[in-house]
């Protein structure tokens, strides 16, 4: 199994942006020392005060620097909101400061009123998924001079390496964005620690909708990738301890509060530490949160891959201690079998 790292730059608590950033090119050196495939850094507006992750393509091209292997890519650019060629130029530089190695994820999502008026974003769109197919399908030809002789975009170009493209794929949480990508040939990522209910039914649609690409930056039989969120300690108990300030934090979220300073504090608030995730789920049983020692994480994230019949776990943790994040990769790579880079 492989797996890969998507990081929200979450604020620590009494930190600032600055913080946040500098712990994320920390958390992508460490996960391409640890062997991991990818590090995709996340799209998310108006809560600066929890995710500094609001623009990934400015964020990659710090870590194109700071890195010199590892994929990189979003996690994802919020199509919805912007222009194609833009996005497609965007990556080009990526792909020209780390060629080869740049992932394009391209999804879509709702934002509170005020953020849709400050991108200029319409709150309704007529016939979303056939917009969201043409702008999917634009930023894949853009990628890859890929239009027709005569249309009238086939003069334009971006700034490329010469190297591999950067891969377009599409992210989402439900069957329907599954079946976009299906029927666009595109790989596939499924947000689990949104929707985890979803996630069988969403890749039988990809499988079930899937033909072979007619893009360019297309794949010729089903990839896909699972993201989940997973915090890993050397003791199920531990694990599942700071589990705690994750729970708590959505919680708290949901409320308009910003999330606890500490494990004890979001402990506290819970009620007590949540119970260890089982080594083994039942058929059908898929917790929002995981968490557990490096062998129990390592098979439950197996079992997970397996019911939706990917080779490609992707995770994110909210971790009140940025150390903790990092030993939880670390110990999570150990699990799992990684060869260090």
């Amino acid at each position: 199994m492989e797996l890969s790292v998507v990081d929200l730059s979450q604020v620590p608590p009494d930190g600032t942006v600055t913080d946040a950033y500098e712990n994320t090119v920390e958390t992508a050196r460490n996960a391409e020392r640890l062997g991991y495939s990818r590090f995709w850094v996340a799209e998310h507006h108006g809560v600066n005060d929890v995710v500094a992750g609001t623009a990934p393509e400015v964020l990659l091209g710090h870590l194109a620097a700071e890195t010199d292997s590892i994929r990189l890519g979003s996690g994802a650019v919020l199509l919805n909101h912007y222009s194609p060629f833009k996005v497609a130029e965007q990556f080009g530089v990526l792909d020209a400061l780390a060629p080869g190695r740049i992932d394009a994820g391209l999804g879509r999502a709702n934002a509170a009123p005020a953020v849709l008026r400050a991108l200029d974003t319409p709150r309704e769109v007529e016939n979303p998924d056939e917009k969201h197919v043409e702008k999917l399908e634009a930023v894949a030809n853009y990628l890859y001079d890929d239009f027709p002789d005569d249309h009238d975009f086939d003069t334009l170009s971006i700034p490329r390496s010469g190297e591999n493209p950067p891969v377009p794929w599409v992210l989402g949480s439900s069957p329907s964005s599954a079946a976009l990508a299906g029927e666009l040939g595109l790989p596939y990522c499924f947000a689990a620690f949104l929707r985890p209910e979803a996630a069988v039914d969403s890749f039988e649609a990809y499988g079930e909708t899937f033909r072979p690409s007619h893009l360019a930056g297309g794949v010729d039989e089903p990839t896909g990738i699972l993201s989940v969120n997973a915090v890993c300690a050397e003791t199920d108990e531990e694990a599942a301890r700071l589990r705690a300030f994750s729970e708590a934090s959505t919680e708290r979220v949901k409320r308009g509060l910003v999330p606890p300073s500490t494990v004890s504090e979001a402990v506290d608030e819970l009620g007590g530490v949540p119970d260890p995730t089982p080594a083994t789920l039942d058929p059908g049983e898929w917790p929002v949160e995981l968490s557990g020692s490096p062998e129990t994480l390592a098979g439950v994230l197996e079992q997970l891959a397996d019911r939706v019949g990917v080779d490609e776990v992707m995770v994110k943790h909210e971790v009140a201690d940025h150390e903790d994040g990092l030993r939880s990769h670390e110990l999570l790579a150990e699990g799992v079998g990684l060869t260090p880079g």
